[in-house]
């Protein structure tokens, strides 16, 4: 779509000057005016022609990498432009509208392009960076691209409608592997194998079955049995953790309900949430994150299966928090079942809430509860009934937090 009016500030005064000269030629009797006036006149009209007739723009794609952005990192925006043109165009300008909660300077030059005639279509191809300062789905667009003749007397200002989707997830914190926890929270022994989330492997003895390899024969028990048998593994199963997110309204602050980044105490408790199941799967742990509801919120994820991790960041980009608060009532959710490590990420903590939770800690082998606003008995409280506790900052790096919370042999109290 093209704006109305086409010429420039320097082409509007050449065609009022033309306009003057016409009018006083006419007053004056001064014939030089007049042939300088249609001299003005033409050069404007071929500067219209120019803009008009020679550079198209038919397509504008866009590719974003990586697919998934993540707070406060910087993704790549390329987009590709395909330009149909039957003279040599000068250079342009482009403009990329970005939405509120992405930062990044999205506008440059167009280069000059040749003839494309006969070749078809030219494409080209401009490429800039932006930075996801919210969480949330933000679209691209529209873009612009604006080209003038040679004299800069005539503009052409096309705009494309175009929008390109961006997620932009939570951020994502390195924290500290669980490897003191081993044996205690049921976790797996690591070692150099590259198989990571399974268990060790047991031999066991089948009998061999077509297609079985050679390599594979377990001499051992053909000989005891008398029949050719093969090795087989037979693995362990992958320990399971928890992670809980408390979404209750309650616990946060308004904003938090109606759309990401409103809050920024939500904010760090999502960036903790994600951050911990990251670490849970590479330790080889199958993770599933559940609302203080029980609703489940990322359904599991296999120890080791660290594919799945940027899905589960795409589905924590729009969580927000809901109304109710059903913290108090989470312990039933582990009644009568016993699980690996629990981590329950929360808001405003007080000790009555830390001895509602208490019967949960009973019911996993390690059980570490995180609060943004906790009061100042509340995480002692919960320390004293055997939860590994510790406070998110908001403006905190969470791997401290994480480390301190997580330290061996005791439950420690973050301040």
């Amino acid at each position: 779509m093209v704006r109305w009016w086409p010429l420039t500030a320097r082409g509007t005064g050449a065609l009022a000057l033309s306009g003057v000269c016409f009018a006083l030629a006419h007053e004056l009797g001064v014939t030089e005016l007049l042939y300088f006036g249609v001299l003005l006149l033409a050069v404007v009209l071929a500067s219209l022609a120019a803009v008009s007739l020679t550079r198209r723009t038919d397509t504008v794609v866009r590719t974003i990498s990586p697919e998934v952005a993540q707070v406060g990192e910087a993704t790549v925006v390329t987009t590709r432009v395909g330009v149909r043109t039957a003279v040599p165009t000068p250079p342009g300008t482009w403009h990329d509208t970005l939405p509120k909660g992405l930062s990044g300077t999205a506008d440059g030059v167009l280069p000059a392009i040749s003839s494309a005639f006969r070749n078809g279509e030219r494409t080209v191809e401009v490429t800039y960076e932006v930075t996801g300062e919210v969480r949330g789905t933000r679209s691209i667009g529209p873009f612009f691209i604006r080209t003038s003749d040679p004299f800069g007397l005539a503009v052409r200002r096309t705009r494309f409608d175009t929008r390109t989707s961006v997620t932009v997830a939570p951020a994502l914190v390195d924290v500290s592997a669980l490897n003191h926890f081993t044996g205690e929270s049921g976790g797996l022994v690591h070692s150099e194998t590259t198989q990571l989330g399974q268990g060790a492997d047991n031999l066991v003895a089948r009998p061999y079955a077509s297609g079985d390899s050679m390599r594979r024969i377990h001499w051992r028990a053909t000989a005891h049995r008398d029949t050719l048998m093969v090795r087989q593994e037979e693995q362990e199963s992958t320990p399971e953790a928890t992670v809980v997110l408390d979404r209750s309204g309650e616990r946060w602050g308004r904003q938090a309900r109606y759309a990401p980044g409103g809050d920024d105490a939500f904010e760090a408790a999502v960036s903790a949430c994600v951050s911990v199941v990251a670490r849970l799967v590479r330790d080889g742990y199958t993770a599933e994150v559940i609302d203080s509801d029980g609703t489940v919120l990322i359904e599991r994820i296999d120890g080791g299966d660290v594919s799945e991790l940027d899905e589960m960041l795409t589905q924590f980009a729009d969580v927000t928090a809901r109304r109710g608060d059903d913290l108090p009532d989470l312990a039933r959710l582990f009644t009568g079942s016993a699980t690996g490590p629990v981590v329950v990420i929360t808001g405003q903590l007080s000790s009555a809430d830390a001895d509602a939770l208490a019967p949960a800690v009973h019911h996993s082998s390690l059980p570490v509860l995180f609060a943004v606003a906790p009061d100042a008995q509340a995480l002692a409280s919960a320390s004293e009934s055997g939860w590994h506790v510790g406070r998110i900052d908001v403006e905190g790096d969470f791997a401290d937090a994480w480390r301190e919370a997580t330290g061996h042999g005791a439950s420690h109290v973050v301040a």
